[in-house]
């Protein structure tokens, strides 16, 4: 995979605010504690960059440039950070054979932001339903998953996707006999219990296990937007003072039987005190049948999301200040006031949006006759649409002249 400096994705949403404790989610976002007394950052697994491993760190650079950042119709938030310390080590013991089994790494390749990034799974069942976090794999292009047991390496495709409460159900391309993670049978952990955190800590590809207790269970975060990635309030969680880090995103929270009582999704930075939080696996659990029932909602996609290919600027507020990426953009520039219309900012090359013609400094302004007010607008209208859906554009280019064209969308990067 690419390791070029700031090609890399941090691991995960890294959140700063003033004055409280910031903490990363695992896996791919970062996130702030409803309470206001703590700030949660959900760290999707970033794997070290060769800048990294050399020492240096990129810091939180991404997440406080959401303002001015362009976006993606369908896709939503701004540009990704690099994440914290992110050295590609952990402090973590090498998980055994036992916390090993059923348990994936998961790689991601994010080809419209030439990035990469890096979390963990674990396997539902046999052939190859894999059970992780949205943010693990969300604008993803291709996926990789790795089992740990075997070191054997599978494509994977998005069966669904809950960006809201955070889940994501992957299937493994022709894998069949797989050893699936052994799931709590005892109903929810109580406050004292102990508690392993396994994953991808620092994105190595070798899984680590970090010893811990259950701290405190149905807790509130909220977490910070960041690039792709929209701010999301989870509730529920398991909170824990196991040490889990950027990469684990995804993996388990295994109880003191070995069996997994939750998936690994945030965690404490910044602080001497460590406070991680896990989504409670029947919880997770829910979500997954309805994605495999093909059910979708308000806040399940199943498969990928229609894709037009047009980066979009924001309708308000101005200049961005983080330097995260926006597929394709280092930095997108917002500006003040609303637009009647949605302001098109870029278009990607091959997508249905530069066959039909449009450009940087155009405002759509109509799908299929529907009056676009703003760039959310856009973004609601092609959200009804699935890949394969023909839809007539109205647009205005930089010289007022109209245009209007008829479009097949795409498949997109993971929602």
């Amino acid at each position: 995979m690419n390791t070029d400096p700031q090609h890399r994705r941090a691991a995960g949403w890294i959140a700063a605010a003033a004055a409280v404790t910031a903490v990363c989610a695992v896996g791919g976002a970062a996130a702030s504690v409803a309470t206001v007394d703590s700030v949660v950052s959900a760290l999707s697994a970033k794997q070290a960059t060769s800048a990294e491993q050399n020492g240096q760190s990129f810091g939180d650079s991404g997440a406080s440039g959401n303002s001015g950042d362009s976006t993606l119709p369908g896709q939503g938030g701004s540009g990704y950070g690099f994440g914290q310390s992110g050295d590609g080590s952990s402090s973590g013991a090498a998980a055994t054979s036992s916390q090993q089994e059923g348990v994936v790494v998961i790689d991601t390749v994010l080809g419209y932001e030439s990035a990469e990034a890096a979390g963990t799974g674990i396997i539902l069942t046999r052939d190859g339903e894999i059970l992780t976090n949205n943010h693990v794999v969300e604008g993803s292009t291709k996926i990789t998953v790795t089992v740990a047991s075997t070191g054997k390496s599978y494509t994977a495709s998005v069966v669904g996707t809950d960006a809201t409460d955070d889940v994501a159900v992957l299937q493994l391309n022709g894998a069949s006999g797989l050893s699936t993670a052994s799931l709590d049978d005892d109903g929810d952990p109580t406050l004292g219990d102990d508690v392993t955190a396994v994953g991808n800590a620092g994105g190595t590809g070798s899984l680590v296990a970090a010893e811990g207790t259950v701290t405190g269970l149905d807790k509130t975060i909220t977490t910070e937007a960041e690039s792709s990635v929209a701010s999301e309030t989870l509730n529920g969680l398991i909170e824990t003072n196991a040490d889990i880090e950027a990469g684990d995103s995804g993996g388990p929270l295994l109880d003191s039987e070995g069996e997994v009582v939750g998936i690994d999704t945030a965690a404490s930075s910044g602080s001497t005190v460590t406070d991680g939080y896990a989504i409670p696996i029947d919880t997770a659990l829910t979500i997954a049948d309805q994605i495999e029932s093909g059910q979708a909602s308000s806040t399940v996609t199943i498969g990928l999301p229609a894709f037009l290919g047009v980066e979009v600027s924001p309708d308000t507020t101005g200049y961005g200040t983080g330097s995260g990426y926006s597929y394709g953009d280092d930095q997108g520039y917002g500006y003040s006031g609303t637009v009647d219309g949605a302001s098109v900012a870029g278009v990607i090359d091959g997508t249905p949006a530069a066959s039909a013609g449009l450009a940087e400094g155009d405002t759509i302004t109509a799908v299929n006759g529907s009056a676009i007010a703003s760039s959310s607008d856009l973004t609601t209208a092609l959200a009804e649409h699935s890949p394969g859906d023909s839809v007539t554009l109205t647009w205005t280019d930089a010289s007022g002249s109209s245009h209007s064209a008829t479009v097949t969308l795409t498949e997109g990067p993971a929602a």
